[in-house]
């Protein structure tokens, strides 16, 4: 009798931990799905353990990183980025870290929106403005080139361009007027984008078009506040988005945080499933939807930090950028957003099943790198 019962014991208590470690798995799971969803900024020029990035790539296993070469909170220079052979080291080493397919991503636009820059040793570049102007396909593939081809010697995969935004108001302090935009015309901006696509395609260099569903307009910038598009924006600034992906030329896209009460006339565009239901059952793409930085003031400035996750995700965001690069620094920004995603779906505020969707996109695009 007493075997027996010891032997019942054993059994139950085998049961119990084989059940606690499956919950123990999923909740790992989770926190990892949710964790490949962050695209992450971080301070140094390199890789010590000692470096919050360090855990966040190798412990929390964050999706990817953004890298700056100028850090906004204390306004100084080489945030990331001091030269070449430093930038390189930099990327290797968080790549060997994370055992591959970590995304390294970058705003290397050309031009005013250069993080690679001359004065650091970098090629000098040109902005889309004046490609556009040239309106030459051999121009423009050539500087397209220049770029994805120093992006793939220093390490990168990700570029965070080419801009599509139609310069409908060319004092715009954000795109026209930094010269961001290759046309007021959206052919024009078509022929460009498309070449710059595939120049980057051809070295392994996923690209995102941005700033969804158009900036170009705009009369403020999003990275200060409130950016109302609502009186200036029109459906031509969606041109460039159906002719590319019409054409198979969109790896990614990016979402501003503009709001725009003709698309929808509550919610600023990350945070909105009416504008991400337009790029999923208008436009009838099914790849990977980044947010615009969640640290602009456009966000921040109106909503909390685990609210505008938590709305982030629900609207349809497959990626959050996390610059870190805002109005303050927090080395615990990643385990942060982990938590505060995980928390939600644990209290139903956000289904699993969106987390699951938004995790096969990223890694369908990690597939590629």
């Amino acid at each position: 009798m007493c075997s027996t019962l010891l032997r019942m014991k054993k059994t139950l208590l085998f049961f119990l931990t084989l059940l606690c470690c499956l919950s123990l798995q999923a909740g790992d799971s989770l926190r990892y799905k949710i964790a490949q969803m962050l695209i992450v900024g971080f301070r140094g020029t390199e890789l010590t353990d000692s470096n919050h990035i360090y855990g966040d790539v190798k412990n929390l296993r964050v999706g990817g990183v953004i890298l700056f070469d100028y850090d906004a909170v204390s306004k100084t220079r080489g945030r990331n980025i001091t030269s070449p052979a430093q930038l390189k080291r930099l990327c290797g080493d968080l790549q060997s870290l994370a055992g591959g397919k970590l995304i390294i991503s970058i705003d290397q636009e050309g031009g005013m929106v250069s993080r690679l820059k001359a004065s650091a040793g970098f090629p000098a570049t040109v902005s889309a403005k004046q490609l556009g102007r040239l309106n030459s396909a051999d121009s423009t593939r050539r500087y397209a080139a220049q770029t994805a081809q120093l992006l793939k010697e220093l390490g990168f995969n990700f570029n965070f361009a080419p801009c599509v935004d139609v310069d409908v108001n060319p004092q715009c302090p954000v795109i026209g007027k930094v010269e961001r935009s290759f046309s007021a015309k959206p052919e024009v901006v078509v022929r460009h984008a498309r070449i710059w696509v595939e120049e980057h395609r051809r070295r392994g260099i996923i690209t995102s078009l941005k700033h969804f569903p158009g900036h170009g307009s705009s009369r403020s910038d999003s990275h200060l506040g409130l950016t109302d598009v609502s009186a200036t924006w029109t459906r031509r600034e969606l041109i460039p988005y159906r002719q590319l992906l019409k054409s198979g030329h969109c790896d990614a896209i990016m979402v501003s945080h503009v709001f725009n009460k003709k698309l929808d006339s509550r919610y600023p565009a990350t945070l909105s499933p009416k504008i991400t239901g337009m790029i999923r059952n208008d436009l009838k793409f099914d790849g990977l939807v980044a947010s615009d930085d969640m640290a602009m003031g456009a966000i921040a400035d109106s909503y909390s930090f685990e609210a505008a996750l938590e709305m982030a995700v629900n609207a349809g965001m497959d990626m959050l950028v996390l610059s870190n690069n805002g109005r303050s620094y927090d080395a615990q920004l990643a385990q942060k957003a982990v938590d505060a995603i995980y928390a939600a779906v644990k209290s139903g505020r956000i289904r699993e099943e969106r987390i699951r969707e938004a995790y096969r996109r990223v890694a369908a695009v990690k597939s590629r790198l």
